[in-house]
């Protein structure tokens, strides 16, 4: 039901049918990492992407997640894009700079090629605090992605009345 009468609302689709989703995986913290794209798989799946349409890369850690998601966004192969990793604090100042510069990097591909990313690098305290939002997190990238690809999609096609 839309909101207000007479203006056009674009509708959310979370049909992740036929659209080519491209995940990218750090394998720093592995065990979350790993219950991260277990959960995103399984939502995207039950979304309706198919599993050939999917394609997952792996990487040292967060800092090189952007430039993977870099190339395969210029490739034109994918409709949308999943980071997936975790930055657990440390007794440093590093965990600062990969959670800032990961998401700044991501922002800055997203922003450029125009291909929507899921952003699902945790930024925690501790262990414990990744490992109950893996799941989640996972599931709610899923969703992100699926809902953007079809957004972007549906507003490169209508013009809208200004």
């Amino acid at each position: 039901m839309p909101r207000f009468d007479n203006v056009f609302e674009y509708p959310e689709n979370l049909n992740g049918a036929g659209l080519k989703v491209g995940i990218v995986m750090s394998r720093f913290n592995q065990d979350v990492c790993e219950g991260l794209l277990s959960a995103c798989v399984a939502e995207l799946k039950r979304l309706g992407v198919a599993d050939e349409d999917m394609s997952i890369c792996t990487v040292p850690g967060a800092l090189e997640i952007p430039l993977v998601m870099q190339n395969l966004a210029q490739s034109g192969k994918v409709d949308a894009l999943v980071a997936l990793g975790a930055v657990i604090r440390g007794e440093t100042y590093h965990f600062e700079v990969v959670s800032n510069d990961s998401c700044r990097a991501l922002m800055e591909v997203q922003l450029h090629t125009g291909v929507p990313i899921a952003n699902g690098i945790l930024t925690c305290e501790n262990d414990d605090q990744a490992l109950v939002r893996m799941q989640q997190k996972g599931q709610d990238c899923a969703q992100a992605a699926v809902e953007m690809a079809r957004l972007l999609s549906l507003v490169s096609e209508r013009t809208p009345r200004i």
